[in-house]
């Protein structure tokens, strides 16, 4: 029987969605980890009885179920052959709160940073929060118990989990929650024949027994390691008064947390939250000149009851270096420190932190440890501290090639007293075979993330990293510490528990998984019965292929390889409402497909394992990247800067070299040439384009308003440069783009007249147009041609003295992003050199203005709010800071930022009738109710052509160009 048919009774039963294609499988047999497996199906159920519809039939039909929210599992929890049912999508809603007992009841798939700004206002907090908290969801948060930056004072998942409402494996819904002694020996005498009763009674059996008590207490990992997740926590539970006098009530939702969703399908979660901090935070930043120094400052610092501290060594730090955005970050840095100490105190009073900060300097030095000791304080320069200290991993796993950061021994956790001790050792066990890796993270609860570089598609390099992970389980275990510090054992690290844990109590937990889940449908292969951790890796050994591009690849030593720098970490599934551009589409609809994560996905696979002569022929693959925007948010909010509308527009110049260029990419592609023609017959142009008869003709939303031609082009207008009036501050070139040019001449008209009022003289120079249609159709080699008839045109030209100019953000910064990476190798220097003199007219301004060398008064003084909405690709290249800036050059002027990602409309996407409805939701994400918000005296602004005619078409508001609004202001 096929997969459709199989599967077609199940979609008749569930309100959710079923998948079968291979698409949709393909997407899912990944996560964060290193490995994957094709899964059967996909669901996304919408309710319990869904969820207990998928189990049912995974028992009729022997196969198996595997939990999914956000699928940012670091050790393959969610990837296996049955059946992954994605909860994130319709099972993300908050169902209760009570704030006067402080719990709230969530379903699995509620984002934890969306939850707390749910709870902000009401002060309280849910406490654990993973550096994974724009994108995690609660339920896989207590699959794998979770903890994160402050589990120093939080603790993790396991320590916040009031009540979980479960189906269990034979379909049967059961609430687990705290019971007494009564209550629990009265579910171990219920219903001989229920699953739940059988369950209480498993739990007594193994607990009860002296010998299986003593084996738990001498195998286990210390108590004193707070981040433990080895097995099963049945030694959590034998510390609960059933087993232990004046223990707390047994909750089994323990025994849950950190499951993996092998026990039980959880469909809600009761959580007790906690009040926010103290507003007042500081952070000492603790300079050593060895690693070491750091491992005894540690505890040094644990004397003073921070709420956190963080390690980061010299590898870190020195990778932010060449690195310009991060560069303002180092401000707290003094010399060249083998490692750092970020310690962060929160307290009710700025003095109280101050007097710790120099009480804790002070034993520093006592100790003769460290060198210098800054306090951090204020919101912004903490967060830089802390975006350092991640965007410094980040650069890492942006090495190229195929040896990467492997996360294969990076979450052990030991006593922090052992830590000194337990990393000589292991820097000796790693220098044997020749490695080192990079050390950073929670230092304070003894987990020190540790990630050596190996290559996954080498045999050789597969062998070591089993040999290492056994060789360090043994050194953990030296040290009674946790294999599993925080991202549980998952396929991972389950291989190695019954050596962690000793076979006896191995055997126990597997009794466990056996009296929960006798057909062994939930899950399978994670905890126990996990296969070798080489099998099922994520890359083919040996494939080394490379294709022939247009694009240059060669910094990331080819295409295949900047695809596959897409770890899986799930950043582009931020939500709206946590804020970001990335990515727009999968904010519209929270479809997994619609990530830059899915679609890294979709391309590695198929150019990896296709059995086609040539990889790119591949229709899957085509409609997967339809629904990318081209916004550019990846390659700056990606940690690893997957850029996917370079990938895009790569895979599509191959695919059209196969199949042709559809007559509407055709169309849109050469649309600055064909505007030479219409401008020939304008006023028939603009009445044929905007005719229902034209748009459907050519696939066009018939809802559209298609843009207008300018009476007068740019260049017609533009003769030869204006006589200034007064004195000549220097000389720009303006580039006139095919949007201004053609559509939207009035506005370049007024960006020359500004400058020349500010007293630059403004030319026009011979050049193309910008590539910016090509590119975004896919046909790059024309782009290219372009590219380089632009440089050659205009690099002896421009200068430092004399600038490029541009008014259209996504064409000028094609100088700067995609240029140098497309024209010739003769010609990379000249682009380079190009686009470092090339600015958009806003970066130039507040440049200028910063300068001194254009003044407020040369405009007016009244008042006026501007409410600004910043172009993707501006801010992915750019920022949208010199536009604020610019905008705030009169004195009166405020600008507030709509936070807000794509308009939605990018370029011609939300033209194409297929693309309106999305197109249109994701303006209403946040651009276009912000819009409404604003009052009619506000001004909104836009630097995007796409964007203002988003925001005019979806809410009726002229948006103006930032540089009519500064032109406007001219006294």
């Amino acid at each position: 029987m096929n997969k459709e048919d199989l599967f077609f009774p199940l979609k008749q039963q569930l309100e959710g969605d079923v998948y079968t294609s291979n698409v949709q499988r393909i997407i899912y047999a990944t996560d964060a980890s290193s490995y994957r497996e094709i899964p059967q199906a996909v669901c996304k159920p919408k309710s319990k009885e869904d969820i207990r519809q998928i189990i049912t039939f995974a028992h009729q039909n022997k196969t198996s179920v595997i939990p999914r929210a956000g699928g940012t599992s670091l050790a393959g929890q969610v990837v296996g052959k049955g059946v992954v049912v994605d909860v994130s999508k319709y099972m993300n809603r908050i169902l209760e709160l009570n704030v006067d007992e402080n719990w709230v009841i969530v379903e699995p798939g509620v984002n934890l940073a969306e939850l707390n700004q749910y709870l902000a206002p009401h002060g309280l907090q849910y406490g654990p929060e993973t550096s994974t908290a724009n994108r995690c969801c609660i339920g896989g948060m207590v699959g794998n118990n979770s903890c994160g930056l402050h589990s120093l004072i939080y603790g993790s998942a396991r320590e916040h989990i009031l009540e979980a409402d479960c189906i269990l494996s034979d379909g049967s819904n059961v609430l687990f929650k705290a019971l007494s002694k009564d209550e629990f020996e009265a579910k171990c005498q219920r219903d001989a024949r229920s699953l739940e009763t059988k369950i209480y009674q498993n739990i007594k059996k193994i607990l009860s027994d002296p010998e299986n008590q003593a084996s738990i207490r001498a195998e286990f990992p210390d108590p004193k390691v707070r981040r433990r997740n080895n097995g099963y926590a049945i030694d959590i539970l034998l510390e609960t008064e059933p087993f232990t006098e004046q223990g707390e009530q047994i909750n089994v939702c323990k025994l849950l947390a950190g499951s993996e969703g092998t026990l039980a399908f959880s469909t809600s979660f009761k959580l007790n939250l906690i009040p926010l901090p103290p507003k007042h935070k500081g952070l000492v930043c603790a300079h050593f000149n060895s690693l070491q120094e750091a491992y005894l400052g540690n505890l040094i610092a644990l004397k003073h009851q921070p709420g956190a501290i963080e390690l980061m060594d010299d590898i870190i730090m020195n990778c932010t270096k060449e690195n310009i955005e991060q560069r303002k970050n180092r401000f707290f840095i003094q010399g060249d420190p083998k490692a750092m100490l970020m310690i962060e105190f929160a307290r009710d009073t700025q003095e109280e932190i101050e007097a710790i900060a120099q009480q804790l300097e002070a034993d520093f030095r006592a100790a003769n440890l460290g060198y210098h000791f800054p306090l951090v304080q204020g919101d912004a320069k903490i967060k830089q501290v802390w975006a350092l200290r991640t965007a410094g991993l980040g650069l890492l796993s942006n090495i190229p090639g195929d040896r990467r950061s492997v996360t294969v021994i990076e979450d052990t956790a030991v006593a922090p007293e052992y830590l000194p001790d337990y990393m000589g050792e292991f820097d000796d066990i790693l220098a044997g075979y020749g490695l080192s890796c990079v050390k950073y993270a929670h230092i304070a609860t003894g987990e020190i993330h540790l990630r050596p570089l190996l290559n996954l598609k080498d045999e050789k390099d597969i062998e070591l990293y089993h040999t290492i992970a056994k060789e360090i389980a043994a050194l953990v275990k030296k040290y009674k510490g946790s294999l599993s510090g925080e991202h549980g054992d998952g396929r991972l690290r389950g291989e190695f528990i019954p050596f962690m844990l000793g076979e006896r109590n191995y055997q126990l937990i597997k009794d466990l998984k056996r009296t929960w889940d006798p057909d062994n449908i939930l899950n399978p292969g994670k905890i126990i019965d996990t296969p070798p951790i080489t099998e099922k890796l994520r890359f083919l050994v040996g494939a080394t292929k490379e294709f022939e591009t247009t694009f240059d690849f060669s910094d990331q030593k080819g295409y295949l390889r900047a695809i596959e720098k897409c770890n899986g970490s799930g950043d582009c599934r931020k939500s709206a409402a946590i804020g970001g551009s990335m990515c727009p589409t999968y904010m519209a609809t929270k479809d997994e497909d619609k990530t830059t994560r899915g679609r890294a996905n979709i391309l590695r696979e198929f150019l990896t394992r296709s059995e086609k002569a040539n990889p790119f022929d591949h229709q899957e693959i085509y409609e997967v990247l339809d629904l990318c925007l081209s916004c550019k948010a990846c390659k700056a909010e990606c940690p690893s800067n997957v850029d996917m509308a370079k990938f895009k527009a790569e895979f599509l110049q191959h695919y059209y070299e196969i199949h042709g260029v559809p007559f509407r990419a055709k169309l849109i592609a050469y649309l600055p040439q064909l505007n030479k023609l219409g401008r020939l017959v304008r006023p028939l142009t603009n009445y044929i384009t905007n005719t229902a008869l034209f748009k459907r003709s050519v696939g066009f939303a018939v809802e559209r308003q298609v843009p207008k031609m300018s009476k007068l082009s740019l260049r017609q207008w533009y003769k030869k440069p204006i006589e200034l009036d007064g004195k000549r501050k220097g000389k720009v070139y303006l580039f006139a783009d095919e949007f201004t040019n053609d559509n939207e001449s009035h506005i370049g008209v007024k960006a020359i007249l500004l400058l020349n009022k500010l007293g630059y003289e403004v030319a026009i120079p011979k050049h193309r147009e910008s590539g910016r249609t090509y590119l975004s159709k896919g046909l790059v080699k024309t782009a290219k041609e372009i590219a380089t008839q632009n440089v050659k045109w205009l690099q002896p030209l421009v200068t430092a003295e004399t600038p490029l100019l541009g008014i259209e953000p996504s064409a000028i910064l094609a100088f700067r992003d995609e240029y140098p990476e497309l024209v010739h190798d003769p010609q990379k220097e000249a682009a380079k050199e190009l686009a470092q003199n090339t600015f958009m007219l806003d970066e130039f301004i507040a440049a200028e203005f910063e300068k001194g060398n254009i003044d407020s008064s040369l405009f007016i003084t009244e008042s006026k709010e501007i409410k600004l909405h910043g172009h993707c690709q501006q801010k992915a290249i750019a920022s949208t800071a010199p536009t604020k800036k610019m905008l705030e050059i009169p004195k009166n002027y405020s600008v507030s930022e709509i936070p807000s990602g794509c308009c939605g409309m990018a370029g011609s996407f939300g033209y194409e009738k297929e693309h309106y409805e999305l197109s249109q939701k994701i303006g209403e994400l946040v651009l276009f109710p912000a819009v409404r918000q604003a009052t009619a005296e506000m001004l909104v602004s836009a630097p995007g052509t796409s964007c203002r005619h988003h925001i005019k078409e979806g809410t009726g508001r002229e948006a103006l160009h930032p540089i009519e609004v500064l032109y406007e202001a001219l006294a």
